[in-house]
């Protein structure tokens, strides 16, 4: 029984406050609102655009880590975390080296059909 205390105990420090759930959720709300606000008036474009849209992206994300994943806030040897980053270095390299085999194959075959056109 002591032990099923225990993990009560360790819920309770894992889950977050009202207070940290509606912080994190009005500052998703106010960041996507932005993000809306700006791609609908057309108060920029282009590459400005993109760098705006994705660094508000993630602030938002990093928002979401901190306010409803509780990323971090873990008692040590801070397992949660370490899995965490863990999964997002092999997301970045998924994603990059796809995009980097797209590269390449668009670049070696993209080449030879252009110069089979002429």
């Amino acid at each position: 029984m002591s032990e099923e205390l225990s993990l009560n105990e360790i819920k309770k420090e894992w889950h977050g406050t009202l207070k940290a759930y509606v912080i994190g959720f009005l500052a998703s709300l106010i960041l996507t609102a932005i993000s809306f606000s700006i791609v609908i008036t057309k108060q920029l474009s282009g590459t400005a655009l993109v760098f705006t849209i994705v660094g508000l992206a993630l602030i938002q994300a990093i928002f979401q880590l901190l306010f409803f994943l509780h990323v971090g806030q873990e008692a040590k040897p801070r397992w949660e975390t370490v899995v965490f980053f863990f999964m997002v270095l092999v997301l970045f390299i998924v994603a990059l080296g796809s995009l980097w085999i797209m590269s390449d194959l668009n670049d070696r075959v993209m080449t030879n059909m252009a110069t089979a056109k002429e």
